[in-house]
């Protein structure tokens, strides 16, 4: 039996909670799949990655970015504030752990957690591990895994296909035309990244988006939202963000950019859509670089045709169409899980969520001593029970 709690997963919500729970004296095991802590940072994101927040916003509890980091860090800067993180926690994760099974065993009100463990080793099979806790945190997130959305004509595409989390930069497709199917912040950083590269990049876009600067009067916008929602409701806040980019950025419908007619932040929080933080490719679009094309209805042999009836030829086809979580696939209880992610922190019978909520780290940071601080209520009566 684990002393403390179990935590599922090493990324930063994992690792925050971890944290939080050792100033608190309470000891934990991170359960982590792959090798290494934040694989996902690690292994499935492109090169030119950086928040697109301020540091001060991003960093997890306890420990504060280093001064001599810039605002927005880099994905190295970052990866190296993880590792500090863990090793000044001492936080040692237990890796090559792929959780299988995680349910309630009423009998002795305990979670039973079933992992396979893998050696690295091919000729090794895995080993089938169970561990037990009164306590049990979801810390893998709402990114563990990529959506790859079925398309009509995919088998017959003679190019490349990669989703997001496969790309790393733009260097192999220079003077090839790269179709990228979603206008999110990667889609939209990904289209950024091939111009850079010499790339001829088209941007398929399905619904309406919000791209807002990602500062304003050189403050961060997400910082100017959080002063303004203390004093104007959220819609009203909404209107103030959309109207001064307007003026900062301009028009983006002129350029094939509608908004949807839900405010940033609302539709964030209804939905879970993030607005666009412009971090440059907003001028290529402007200029006809990166090329706007509406939502695709099939891939052809040699490209795709769209709704409107165009058909264009691409030699490549990077899908953006973001992550997932995969909790249902694992986790054995009969609540929606849906509705248990998102609608906070604390579920029944020791279990808790960090991660999900769609607030970013800054929720993260939040979440993980609430977390902490509701296990330290009880845990060491419990424990003595046992």
């Amino acid at each position: 039996m684990v002393a403390g709690p179990i935590i599922i997963g090493a990324g930063p919500s994992g690792l925050a909670v971890a944290a939080s729970l050792s100033r608190l004296s309470i000891p934990s095991m991170i359960i982590e799949r792959s090798n290494d802590i934040a694989d996902l940072w690690q292994h499935h994101t492109y090169d030119r990655l950086s928040l697109h927040l301020p540091k001060q916003l991003c960093q997890l509890p306890h420990l504060p970015f280093p001064t001599h980091f810039p605002t927005y860090p880099s994905k190295n800067d970052f990866l190296h504030y993880l590792h500090s993180y863990a090793l000044h926690f001492s936080l040692k994760p237990l890796f090559n752990h792929t959780v299988v099974s995680a349910s309630f065993d009423a009998s002795c009100s305990l979670w039973r957690v079933i992992t396979l463990s893998e050696s690295g080793e091919s000729t090794v099979l895995p080993e089938v591990v169970e561990f037990m806790s009164r306590w049990l945190v979801v810390a893998t997130g709402e990114n563990a895994e990529p959506v790859m959305p079925e398309m009509k004509g995919r088998e017959m595409f003679h190019g490349s296909v990669l989703h997001s989390s496969e790309y790393k930069n733009g260097m192999e497709y220079k003077d090839k035309k790269v179709l990228v199917v979603g206008c999110g912040n990667s889609g939209m950083e990904m289209c950024l990244d091939l111009c850079e590269h010499g790339a001829i990049p088209f941007l398929s876009v399905r619904t309406g988006v919000h791209v807002l600067p990602r500062e304003i009067l050189g403050t961060s916008t997400f910082k100017l939202a959080m002063k303004l929602m203390k004093w104007l409701p959220l819609r009203m806040v909404d209107k103030v963000l959309v109207m001064v980019a307007k003026l900062v950025i301009g028009d983006t419908e002129k350029y094939g950019l509608k908004r949807p007619q839900m405010g940033p932040l609302e539709l964030k929080n209804l939905t879970g859509k993030t607005p666009v933080l412009d971090v440059g490719a907003l001028s290529f679009i402007k200029d006809g670089t990166i090329k706007i094309v509406p939502e695709v209805e099939s891939l052809t042999c040699n490209g795709a045709k769209f709704v409107d009836g165009r058909e264009l030829t691409f030699e490549s086809v990077l899908f953006a169409t973001g992550y997932t979580n995969n909790v249902p696939s694992w986790l054995k209880e009969e609540h929606d899980h849906h509705q248990l992610c998102s609608n906070g922190w604390k579920g029944e019978k020791g279990l808790y969520y960090v991660g999900f909520t769609r607030r970013g780290l800054l929720g993260t940071r939040i979440e993980a001593d609430k977390i902490a601080f509701d296990i330290a209520g009880n845990w060491k009566n419990k424990l003595q029970h046992y």
